[in-house]
Order: structure tokens, then sequence, then C-alpha cells
């Protein structure tokens, strides 16, 4: 029997979105551990939902400082490899700043670490698309920079939406049937795969529903993120009924 594998997460608000990278994670390896540390939004912060635009860019920036990641990164056991589980956190930076933030991570743990931005760009290469639909819950602004992010690693956008959702908080509470609505809004024939960047939304149970209504991948904050850790521990898992991504090795 293969032993343990321990996956340490670093997310940004308790009790959001944990639980569907626990559904994810249990459905894809029984043997795969995934350990949560929060990293503690700054004091001037307040409540996110407050905040306008620019507030909330500058709040997004300063949780993703390396140094406040690698503050926190403290976990029960040590982690055969760990991730940024934070969509905006990382790819606000850029892709130099999203690297560094892993490169940080290594440095302190001493195990491969990675982000669910980075995710994402190693998930479309395994797949070989070039060419995204973005269904977005930020505001227009950050959903230009992510497209920014994508393209400086090749990947062009073709379509968005944006939500301007409030908070992560309340994103944890969207049912299945807006984040479902926001996904065919999205959609663009010309599009070869469909993101959906936020780790705070309950997408595991749908995944494999909106493939088969778009009919092109379909590539989660959750499932990338996951995917991308299990690929740094060895191979990633192929599991079917869990969407394109955990189709293929």
């Amino acid at each position: 029997m293969r032993p343990e594998l321990h996956l340490g997460l670093l997310y940004p608000t308790r009790d959001c979105g944990e639980d569907d990278f626990l559904a994810l994670a249990g459905k894809l390896d029984p043997g795969l551990v995934v350990d949560f540390a929060y990293v503690p939004w700054g004091e001037k912060v307040g409540r996110l939902d407050d905040l306008d635009q620019a507030g909330k860019h500058e709040a997004v920036r300063e949780l993703g400082e390396p140094d406040r990641l690698s503050a926190a990164a403290r976990f029960g056991t040590r982690p055969d490899v760990v991730s940024w589980a934070c969509s905006s956190c990382s790819f606000t930076r850029g892709l130099g700043g999203a690297r560094e933030q892993a490169r940080v991570l290594e440095d302190r743990l001493g195990v491969p670490a990675s982000s669910t931005s980075l995710a994402f760009l190693t998930a479309l290469a395994h797949l070989d698309v070039r060419r995204v639909a973005l269904a977005s819950v930020y505001h227009r602004d950050t959903t230009a920079t992510f497209a920014d992010f994508l393209a400086e690693a090749g990947v062009t956008t073709v379509h968005s939406v944006s939500a301007d959702a409030p908070s992560d908080r309340a994103l944890a509470a969207w049912d299945g049937h807006r984040i479902t609505a926001l996904a065919t809004a999205a959609d663009h024939a010309d599009a070869d795969a469909l993101l959906i960047p936020e780790t705070a939304l309950h997408t595991t149970p749908l995944v494999e529903d909106l493939e088969a209504a778009l009919g092109k991948p379909v590539l989660t904050a959750t499932a990338v993120t996951l995917w991308d850790a299990s690929r740094a521990l060895g191979t990633p898992p192929v599991r079917p009924g869990s969407g394109e991504l955990f189709a293929m090795r």
C-alpha cells in the first residue's frame, strides 16, 4: 500500500471552500491528506465587502507577499508538497511574482511549491490549450489582470465575464445554478477551454456536466490546484468523471 501523501494548502479565508478541496481529494486519491494553513489578511483590511475595488486590489496584493505566505506556512505534519491555494492573490503580482511566491515557499519548507495561478498554466500546457474563456467572479479590472497573467505565458483570452462578487466568503455560498450560469455566459466558440479561477467556489460536483454541455475542458481553481500538486508528487491521478484534466496522463 502506498504511504499517505500530505498536501499543504495555504488558504486565505477560513471556512470557505475547503470542503470542496477535500471532496475532490477524496475522489482522486484516498491516500492524499490535505492540511490547511491560513494566511492572515492585513490589519487594515477589515471586511472585504466594505472595500472599494482599489482597496480590494491592495488587500489581495498584501496577502500575497512572499514573506507573509512563508510565515503562515505552518502545518501539523510536514507536507510533501505545498500550494498557495488562492487565484487572485497569486496572479495579481504577475508571472514573476507568482514564481517568487513559490520559490520562497520552497526555500522555507524544502518541498515542491506552487500556487493556483501557476497550476492553471501547468494544466493548460498539459492539455495543449492556448485560447481560453474566463468565467471570472472578480471585478473587470481583476479579470483583466488575470488575462494579462495568462498572456505572459502565451495564453490568449478570447472572452470573459466578470461577476464582481464582494468577497470569497460570499462566493462560498454560491450554488451550482449560479456557477453554471456564469460558466455558460463566459463560454465562447473560439475558446479551447473554460477557466473558473476562484478557490472559494464549490465546483467539484459541476465539472463533468459543464464539460458535457460546453464540449470543452473546464478548469476550476480547485481542480488545477490538486492536479498540479499530484503531478509534483509523481503521476497525476486518472479518474473518470472528474473532468478532462484527470482523464489523461
